[in-house]
């Protein structure tokens, strides 16, 4: 893919993490529905609903009441006297948390036949009053609301359903579809549910994780809608006989629910959310304080009495924000809520917001991700998701909105990741792209070397121990001049590239290029504890290409000009040298100077390579022979040549052996060396050493030192 085209579907990249987002707001997955809720559980966590003492009270029947009284279930005339005791205390509405599905096993009926009883014994038990029914009379005069169960399972043709104490009134369109719908009730007896003000689902619709989050004003069992045991208490409480549902339209669920002066707003689904208290010990009233009648009147006078239950042993426990707390709780804290006017909302706007929120933020970070630095875009990435947070938290605290700020904050991080590191991948193969194009006018050693170092970047040099290797090409000039420059100039460049590659493979640094001219430099920047040999062999191989590229071209009928190689090793000073504006890395010193001049002398010698003794010192190997002592032009001191011999050479030059001997008597000065030249020069005339010693010995030199008058 080419970099236009990847650079335009980059462009598009802000756009898939938001789509995800909208995606999952749409449709809304459980795993994020309990994200949203644990969220709005944190909240409550942080500042729960200050409790104030409306009248709603519990009676409890907790394990003080039944270590008191016995065991659970307590026979129905107790029951009977603790509503009559409730009722004669001023209790607005008493509202039993408990069923009362079965005949009462305590009942004197009940009894004789479980023990057997007959004759005129058992005829007078027989004969006391039933305590349902003593449950029921009492019913009948009390403000009483019963509780039921309902059920989900396979559809009945004739569903079991409660006794129809409210009357449902509908404000707009009938909203079936988004009720809680079950499929069959299990209600207290016929003869209770007749005689009670009330009846009342005592199901809540916990969330997937257990939690009681919300409790249902309304339920739906077989299709008919039916109460629940907060809204039947209100109701009774009231003296009222409808419950209004207000829908905000056609198929858009329920918006509120009217119970005689009280308008409730609610979910979709009827229900409202809970806005817990911490644990009030006020709250409770223990059962057997109020049959004891040691209850303050004040406690009970003009209060909602819910009846339930918080011993372990009934497991009529539930989960809260805060932790355990008895089912009954739940219920009541939805009524006082109601009855102060605090209600927490999920606004039917919300998921616009929502939606808005998560579009605009996130394409916005996305697109600074794309183009900012990484701190930039970091931090305006964590203002966003710390304003969009804060303000779920300040809608909630301030107006108690209920509006899910984590999964735009969600959407909105993992967009500026995926951005980041889009824009990273981008960026570092720009990098790359300009690394490998800058690596080809700086040598790629030195491209890693700043990458890995940047403050070797800094003006000045150190002291080190580096080799050099500097190389001519000879006629170059005469071939521009004999064919057509772009011709000769894609043959230099095939030579350079040959050349550079060599220096290249043995990790040598390009120093420069001048023209058809090349000098390579070993231990810097790197320092290599090898240097001098990897120069003698980086100078052997550039001589061999050279040689190899030079005789495919004159084979072709291109005179393409011979390669001189100079090599040397010395301490310079390394670094980079300028100004401000602009430098240049070199390596400076005596040591430079005197491998430029070995790339010269070659042309005197009439050699293609010379190398100096400091290289060899470390090549013990090396095939080569001795030129001599130079003194280079604008030097003092000699300097030991020698000229590499290989395979090629050798056979046009002198035998090695034969060599040595002539050039040991020329170092010793004795008569015999210019014979010994003179024989070798007859055998082998297309030797140049032995050329240019027997024409030294010719014109009366003596020794191995040679002066040198020119470059």
């Amino acid at each position: 893919m080419n970099k236009n085209l990847l650079s335009r579907w980059i462009a598009f990249l802000p756009f898939v993490p938001v789509l995800a987002g909208l995606l999952l707001l749409v449709a809304d997955p459980l795993p994020q529905q309990m994200l949203r809720v644990n969220l709005f559980d944190q909240y409550q966590r942080w500042q729960p609903r200050t409790y104030s003492d409306v009248p709603v009270r519990i009676v409890d029947i907790d394990e003080a009441s039944l270590a008191r009284l016995g065991q659970w279930p307590w026979p129905r005339t107790r029951i009977a006297e603790l509503l009559d005791k409730l009722g004669a205390g001023g209790a607005a509405a008493v509202a039993f948390d408990v069923m009362f599905a079965e005949p009462d096993r305590t009942s004197p009926k009940a009894v004789a036949a479980l023990w057997g009883l007959a004759g005129r014994l058992g005829g007078e038990i027989a004969a006391l009053p039933d305590h349902d029914r003593v449950l029921a009379a009492s019913l009948a005069r009390g403000d009483a609301v019963l509780g039921f169960a309902v059920e989900r399972g396979r559809p009945v043709d004739a569903p079991r359903l409660p006794a129809q104490k409210a009357r449902f009134i509908h404000s707009g369109e009938p909203q079936p579809r988004w009720l809680h719908d079950f499929t069959s009730a299990v209600t207290s007896l016929p003869e209770l549910e007749a005689a009670a003000k009330g009846s009342g689902a005592l199901t809540f619709v916990p969330d997937g994780d257990g939690v009681v989050r919300r409790v249902p004003l309304v339920l739906q069992v077989g299709g008919t809608a039916v109460p629940t045991l907060a809204s039947e208490a209100l109701r009774v409480a009231q003296g009222a006989t409808n419950v209004f549902l207000k829908s905000a339209g056609q198929d858009s669920g329920l918006q509120e629910v009217k119970i005689g002066e009280l308008v409730i707003p609610t979910t979709p689904q009827g229900e409202v959310w809970l806005h817990y208290a911490r644990p009030k010990a006020e709250r409770y009233v223990p059962a057997w304080q109020v049959l004891a009648g040691t209850v303050p009147p004040e406690r009970i006078a003009g209060h909602i009495v819910l009846v339930g239950s918080s011993a372990q042993g009934l497991m009529d426990l539930r989960f809260g924000p805060f932790g355990v707390i008895p089912g009954v709780e739940a219920h009541a804290q939805a009524i006082e809520q109601i009855l102060s006017g605090h209600f927490l909302e999920r606004p039917s706007w919300a998921r616009g917001a929502e939606t808005v929120v998560l579009m605009l933020a996130g394409l916005a970070i996305g697109f600074l991700a794309l183009r900012a630095s990484a701190l930039v875009s970091a931090a305006a990435c964590a203002a966003l998701v710390a304003a969009i947070l804060g303000g779920g938290w300040h809608a909630y605290s301030s107006a108690g909105l209920l509006l899910d700020s984590a999964t735009p904050a969600i959407g909105i991080v993992l967009g500026f990741v995926i951005c980041s590191l889009a824009h990273h991948l981008a960026s570092e193969r720009e990098q790359r792209w300009i690394k490998q194009a800058f690596a080809r006018y700086v040598s790629p050693n030195r491209v890693n070397f700043l990458v890995e170092h940047p403050e070797a970047m800094a003006l000045g040099g150190r002291r080190q121990e580096c080799s050099f290797i500097f190389t001519d090409l000879t006629s170059f000039t005469g071939l521009m001049e004999g064919m057509d420059p772009a011709a000769a100039v894609s043959l230099l460049n095939a030579y350079l590239d040959g050349m550079i590659a060599i220096a290249f493979r043995h990790e040598g640094t390009l120093d420069r290029i001048v023209g058809d001219a090349v000098a390579i430099v070993f231990s810097a920047p790197v320092p290599q504890a090898d240097h001098r040999e990897r120069a003698y062999a980086c100078a052997l191989e550039m001589d061999a290409f050279a040689n190899r590229y030079s005789m495919d071209l004159q084979e072709k009928g291109i005179a393409f000009g011979t390669t001189r190689i100079g090599v040397h090793a010395g301490e310079v000073v390394v670094g980079n040298f300028g100004g401000a504006t602009i430098f240049d890395y070199r390596a400076l010193g005596d040591p430079v100077n005197t491998a430029s001049r070995l790339e010269a002398v070659n042309k005197h010698l009439g050699t293609r390579m010379c190398v100096s003794a400091a290289i060899l010192a470390a090549c013990p190997d090396a095939r080569v022979r001795p030129v001599g002592r130079l003194v280079l032009k604008g030097k003092t001191q000699p300097l030991a040549v020698f000229e590499p011999v290989d395979d090629e050479l050798a056979l046009r030059y002198a035998p090695a052996q034969d060599y040595a001997a002539a050039f040991a008597a020329l170092r010793e000065e004795k008569p015999e060396a210019a014979g010994l030249f003179g024989q070798l020069a007859q055998a082998c005339p297309d030797d140049p050493l032995v050329a240019l010693h027997r024409a030294r010995l010719t014109a009366g030199e003596r020794g191995d030192l040679i002066v040198m008058s020119e470059k």
